[in-house]
């Protein structure tokens, strides 16, 4: 049964039981910004940056509770310890539709013999499953123990395969995808740490599709209003006139926080003010922040936002490709959600 069970991850992953996570993806962890610092809020790990963004919510949340003004670099060591066993409990929790959540920890035993079909990695061999988190979320952080393929496994096995299979469509077969030698993850995986529900699409709802044959299959999208949003923007796609359209389900969360995907490289866009997507009147005028995780930066963006000010739509005839070359990616990404709105750096040079 075991061996059915790890041999059905690999595939339900990689579509084959004879792929193995690269080398960086075993080296990832979860690890920090040095506290009290501008970034503490942030983790540093490429593979998981998406993970960040809920990490910040749970310290925002922890934090606009007890003051008005936010100071983000008033953030501790034990405070992001709390916010990294909150966000990570919280997204595996949600994935067992608060039933239950599964956590997998390495052990030094092999628990099955592989099959001459499965190619053994030393590691997926020697994992087993817990059901607590308290004592066990030292493992994502700790770099011996592969903290960032735990969680994986951990997600699926608390969504379980049998609701896995349910969430996706005959667009998305398995879950990660190779590009330049190495493993992503695709809109499935992103969608399930978002909204607990792997749905391969942004899009709200169902969308009938027309197949070969003219047959019309289903593609799943996203059916309720996630705690994070997803904001996506793609200079390729919109020179090919196919730039992704993400929903008002991922547009407008519950909290003001958003996963961005910028030509293919995650982000984070928030603000502080939790009123901000429940009070109309905040969306005139408005500041929000921004990291991008590149070794570049070193500070937070710090951004105003003006939606009453047109502008910025003065050529009316112009496209998007005509905006692209005049305007940041992230400004576009923004005008996505508020479309038309002004922004102000703040002294910063736009990048």
């Amino acid at each position: 049964t075991r061996t059915k069970s790890l041999q059905g991850l690999r595939r339900l992953l990689f579509g084959s039981t004879f792929q193995i996570f690269s080398y960086e993806w075993k080296k990832s962890y979860f690890r920090y910004h040095d506290p009290y610092t501008d970034l503490a809020y942030a983790l540093e790990t490429d593979k998981v940056r998406y993970i960040s963004h809920f990490i910040k919510k749970e310290i925002l949340l922890f934090k606009l509770g007890k003051e008005i003004h936010l100071d983000l670099c008033e953030i501790s060591q034990t405070e992001q310890e709390k916010a990294l066993a909150s966000a990570l409990a919280g997204i595996l929790w949600k994935a067992g539709e608060g039933q239950k959540a599964t956590v997998c920890l390495v052990t030094n035993d092999t628990y099955f013999t592989p099959s001459i079909d499965y190619k053994v990695d030393h590691f997926t061999e020697k994992v087993r499953e817990a059901m607590f988190l308290k004592d066990s979320s030292k493992h994502t952080h700790d770099p011996m123990f592969h903290g960032v393929i735990l969680f994986l496994y951990s997600l699926l096995f608390s969504r379980t395969f049998e609701r896995l299979q349910k969430d996706l469509d005959f667009t998305t077969a398995h879950l990660l995808q190779c590009r330049l030698g190495d493993f992503i993850c695709r809109q499935a995986i992103l969608n399930l740490i978002l909204t607990g529900r792997a749905s391969p699409h942004v899009f709200n709802g169902f969308q009938k599709i027309d197949t070969e044959g003219s047959v019309q299959k289903l593609s799943h999208g996203v059916l309720s209003r996630s705690d994070v949003g997803y904001l996506h923007w793609s200079k390729e796609e919109v020179e090919h006139y196919s730039l992704l359209q993400v929903g008002s389900m991922l547009k407008t969360p519950k909290l003001p926080i958003w996963l961005c995907d910028i030509n293919g490289t995650y982000s984070v866009l928030f603000s502080t003010n939790r009123l901000l997507l429940s009070d109309w009147k905040m969306e005139h005028l408005f500041d929000l922040y921004f990291y991008n995780a590149q070794p570049s930066q070193k500070t937070t963006v710090h951004l105003t936002i003006d939606t009453h000010s047109h502008h910025w739509e003065e050529k009316q005839s112009d496209t998007d490709n005509d905006l692209e070359k005049r305007f940041p990616s992230i400004e576009m990404a923004i005008r996505t959600k508020w479309e038309g709105a002004v922004i102000n750096w703040n002294g910063m040079v736009p990048f």
